[in-house]
């Protein structure tokens, strides 16, 4: 090995992987999804907490026989601001760089958007910004849609509308209902969250406007 290569070598080494903070409701595949990623070195990065604001979530309960660091945040009855404040404190103390919303049933206040500028992340089961919002896969079988998917996208203080980093395709075949739909989209959430977490982690990317493009190489012109 050159000594070239071991500077390199070493230096990955000592680079910190970056922090992912994980919101989730419900179930949780694509935090299991992540979390597999994560595990066989598919996606640098690190699980630095799962947060859930509900006890009974299959997905709070998977990060800990995962053995990850966990915290239940109970939202009900709460006013949101005030839930919000204590998420944002957990994360930050956390020090991730990166939230990501797996399954989150709840709107961010415009303060826990503030507190993380293009540093939170969604994944949608449709083409946005065709059929933002619940039942997403309904609303494609009941308008007719013939071909739809799952957008990963930055999160803005307007539901489902940040800037898009990438989408997956899926068809809607003839004898779809919502629940077949929802099934194959899903296949396609669990590959494209991790794609879409690790272009934003590279650097490689900024926003434009609101388009998510690719950083330009700067190249010197002799």
């Amino acid at each position: 090995m050159s000594r070239a290569s071991e500077r390199c070598c070493t230096l990955d080494l000592m680079t910190p992987l970056k922090k992912l903070g994980i919101l989730l409701s419900g179930r949780g595949s694509n935090f299991e999804a992540i979390a597999e990623s994560v595990r066989t070195g598919r996606l640098p990065a690190e699980i630095a907490i799962v947060i859930s604001n509900r006890a009974d979530a299959p997905g709070l309960e998977s990060a800990r026989r995962r053995g990850l660091n966990t915290r239940l945040i109970p939202s009900k009855g709460r006013v949101r601001e005030e839930h919000d404040v204590e998420v944002v404190a957990t994360l930050k103390k956390a020090q991730v760089d990166l939230v990501c919303l797996a399954g989150y049933m709840r709107l961010l206040s415009a303060e826990f958007i503030r507190a993380f500028p293009n540093r939170i992340l969604n994944i949608h089961p449709s083409l946005l910004p065709a059929f933002p919002g619940l039942n997403a896969q309904k609303q494609a079988i009941d308008y007719g849609a013939k071909v739809s998917g799952c957008t990963v996208h930055f999160v803005d203080e307007h539901l489902d509308n940040g800037p898009i980093i990438l989408q997956k395709t899926v068809p809607v075949l003839e004898g779809d209902d919502e629940h077949s739909l929802a099934a194959r989209i899903l296949e396609q959430e669990h590959i494209a969250y991790s794609e879409g977490i690790s272009q934003v982690l590279s650097g490689e990317v900024e926003i434009q406007d609101r388009r998510v493009v690719r950083k330009r190489v700067q190249s010197e012109v002799r």
